[in-house]
């Protein structure tokens, strides 16, 4: 096998990451991985997570991780319902026969990174360890991370996010902004903090359109609910707005303005004191992206095809990504590990450019005039296929 006596680097105990190890380490190979969280109980931020047929699915498939899966997946909270600006509700999941969420089955962040980093043999991943920089040794990486850790890996594979550090030492290529700037947040305690708005989601996901503007919401396991705010802005609003986003104060008094013609229910948003938010610019990749291949760094998941989150597709990009490079990396078909990678990645480029290019339609279609009717006739078509 081509990865026999070497020793292999994950940077990054995502899903990608994560599902990567474990697919590796069922074939024999010696893998670590190496995340900056402190340790397994570092709470998981973000929004719950529907995994795909052929992606998220076929990975914990591949793993042999179904099992698990089955006992941790949520069977409501894929139920969505469409809202307008007013709060009114056009579509609802929870009144109509709908088989559409239940092939996209929902699982929370937190539960998800258990089963993947369970399933791993001791002491797999490496946590507290904060990627710096890292240089060539031999054929080989040495790495350096930020509490004096150096280690020495024969391939290095970064799934360090969409603000990777590593997938500048594979190409330059930069991120392009969708046009559209998120608030991301989560309110913990929900049912005390957001009560209309925790009633309103109904335990599964609410997408609500209007004036050109998106919310969405989440609701998790443990009681908290996450939200996306989705707006129109320029690049650097972020920078040139004046507000500080550590204020939340400031935060709520902006919301207000910038939602000024929606309903007073979304103002539960920034009510409570306990929550987090954190403003995210969305950015994607070039749809024709190309690099030249090296033979002992790769990358997969956000840090090569970060995009926006509305189409549903990260974290199964990610987890698609991990079974595709353990595949060609354990297979025979291939005369190295340079080969097997090159293989990898065009077939990766290809796949992410077609899921980018959906993603964009997306993100326009939902932040368009008229987008409401636009994704009620859309989510009809696919119903009906």
């Amino acid at each position: 096998m081509m990865l026999q006596n070497k020793k292999i680097a994950i940077i990054g105990a995502g899903p990608g990451g994560l599902t990567l190890a474990r697919l590796l380490q069922m074939q024999g190979v010696d893998v670590k991985v190496y995340e900056r969280d402190l340790d397994e109980t570092s709470r998981q931020q973000g929004a719950t997570l529907d995994l795909h047929e052929g992606s998220g699915l076929e990975a914990l498939r591949r793993g042999n991780l179904m099992n698990e899966f089955s006992t941790n997946y949520r069977p409501d909270a894929g139920k969505l319902r469409l809202l307008d600006e007013n709060a009114n509700i056009h579509s609802d999941d929870h009144s109509e026969e709908n088989t559409y969420s239940d092939s996209r089955p929902e699982i929370d962040r937190q539960p998800l990174r258990d089963i993947l980093y369970k399933s791993l043999k001791p002491n797999t991943v490496v946590w507290n360890s904060y990627f710096v920089e890292m240089e060539k040794q031999n054929d080989g990486w040495l790495i350096h991370f930020k509490n004096n850790i150096t280690i020495y890996a024969d391939l290095v594979i970064a799934v360090d996010g969409a603000n990777s550090k590593i997938r500048s030492y594979i190409t330059d290529i930069q991120p392009i902004y969708s046009g559209v700037t998120i608030v991301e947040g989560n309110i913990y305690n929900a049912k005390k903090n957001a009560p209309k708005l925790w009633e309103l989601v109904k335990g599964g996901k609410i997408f609500a359109l209007g004036n050109e503007q998106t919310i969405i919401l989440s609701a998790k396991g443990e009681g908290s609910l996450s939200f996306y705010t989705g707006c129109k802005d320029d690049e650097n609003w972020t920078k040139t707005s004046g507000l500080d986003f550590n204020d939340k104060e400031q935060i709520s008094k902006w919301f207000k303005t910038a939602f000024a013609t929606w309903s007073y229910v979304w103002q539960e948003l920034f009510n409570s004191d306990e929550m987090w938010f954190l403003p995210r610019p969305q950015y994607h990749f070039p749809l024709d992206q190309h690099w030249e291949s090296l033979p002992n760094l790769t990358m997969l998941g956000d840090a090569a095809h970060r995009m926006p989150p509305y189409a549903g597709e990260g974290v199964n990009m990610a987890m698609q990504d991990a079974f595709e490079l353990a595949e060609c990396l354990t297979s025979n078909k291939f005369e190295n590990v340079h080969f097997a990678i090159k293989a990898f990645e065009k077939q990766m480029r290809k796949r992410a450019s077609e899921i980018t290019q959906d993603t964009l339609n997306n993100t326009a279609l939902m932040h368009s005039e008229n987008g409401l009717q636009k994704l009620l006739d859309l989510f009809k078509q696919m119903r009906e296929q």
